[in-house]
């Protein structure tokens, strides 16, 4: 499909006005630019106004409108935390990746958390080593968080932020957490520059599957640290998350069969293509673009990246960015999900904090498919 159509063409895709056409450019619903070709005419997003056309085609019907916001569709609940506009993350209204260039993760947690004071991540318990053991010893003395302040929660916050911090192997003292991590790692300044980058860029994400998960735990009172474990097992899949794992497999294909046959292989069998492409952001993902400014991608990574564009006209998201960083600056090998964890955490419990405070339980009904009572009587087998 083309990524820019004509006045003409986007009139006939809608069926509206020209007037109505203008009315959704105003709104931010349809991007339009000049015509490169003809400075007095306008080209209008292929991709917005199929958008358009499809929630226009849905109606208004209310099952309609409930199905399609499960599925990247429709906003299903109100935040004023981040949002992704016209290809750009914003947190509370600034520019992420601008925020990356200088911000520390406990600078941006002020202001997702709405508080005075930029929190300190301590130490947490060096019993554990895995992260889910680490939120699961919390919650039995946790208190719920229904009734609570945002200063309340966010001394919850921090202090199982730490305790995540300590298991994804920060080093002791209470600096900022890029720096704890640099030292745990045993890495340079310019790898602590680029981490405390990767942290700002993964914080929050508009309304994911883990700060979905999040946000159920939250609406029912139960404790931070239990929310947090919510988004955590949410995280942990390899759409999610995980998706650095995969993409590791995807490599190991590549690196086997070459990347070109992998690339195919993998499409072949209908298999997402781990590190690249995002529906939010069809003209690439800002996050990667900012973590991997100056970095050089592997002989390997780069020729996987090359055939996946080829083959699927899919980029680089921030997975492939976090894998780049792991692999050029010697981190963990498991560094990318614990990046995205500790910085997502921070973005998890903005959402516990604007969840408790909007008095709500999530609980969306479930669109019955099954066999009706009435049938499965009129077909059960007679009494003998």
């Amino acid at each position: 499909m083309k990524k820019w159509i004509d006045r003409t063409a986007a009139l006939e895709r809608l069926m509206v006005k020209p007037q109505t056409l203008y009315a959704y450019v105003s709104r931010s619903l349809i991007r339009m630019e000049p015509d490169p070709a003809d400075a007095r005419r306008s080209l209008y997003s292929a991709e917005d106004i199929e958008a358009v056309a499809t929630r226009k085609a849905r109606g208004r019907k209310r099952s309609s409108i409930a199905a399609s916001s499960m599925a990247w569709g429709e906003p299903a609940i109100a935040t004023s935390l981040s949002t992704v506009h016209q290809g750009k993350l914003y947190y509370r209204g600034l520019d992420a990746s601008a925020l990356s260039s200088h911000a520390t993760l406990e600078e941006v947690a002020a202001l997702l958390w709405a508080v005075r004071q930029a929190p300190l991540f301590g130490e947490g318990n060096a019993d554990f080593t895995d992260p889910f053991q680490s939120l699961a010893a919390l919650i039995p003395n946790s208190p719920y968080i229904l009734g609570r302040t945002n200063e309340s929660l966010a001394k919850d916050a921090a202090a199982a932020i730490g305790h995540l911090a300590s298991v994804c192997g920060g080093g002791r003292g209470s600096g900022p957490l890029h720096e704890r991590l640099t030292n745990g790692w045993g890495c340079n300044a310019l790898a602590a520059d680029r981490i405390r980058q990767a942290l700002v860029l993964m914080a929050d994400h508009d309304l994911n599957a883990s700060t979905f998960a999040t946000r159920v735990a939250a609406s029912t009172g139960a404790s931070l640290p239990a929310s947090l474990l919510a988004g955590l097992c949410t995280l942990s899949g390899p759409r999610h998350g995980g998706a650095a794992e995969a993409l590791s497999s995807l490599l190991s294909d590549a690196n086997r069969l070459g990347a070109a046959d992998a690339v195919q292989l993998w499409l072949s069998r209908d298999q997402i293509l781990p590190g690249f492409g995002h529906p939010l952001y069809p003209e690439g993902d800002p996050r990667a673009v900012e973590m991997l400014k100056g970095l050089t991608p592997s002989n390997d990574l780069q020729r996987l990246s090359d055939s996946v564009f080829e083959q699927a006209g899919l980029l680089p998201n921030c997975d492939f960015a976090l894998a780049v960083m792991t692999e050029v600056f010697g981190l963990p090998a498991d560094a990318p999900f614990r990046l995205f964890l500790l910085g997502r955490s921070v973005g998890w419990a903005a959402h516990v904090m604007e969840q408790v405070s909007s008095g709500t339980l999530i609980r969306p009904r479930g669109k019955y498919e099954g066999v009706m009572p009435y049938a499965a009587v009129a077909t059960s087998p007679a009494p003998r």
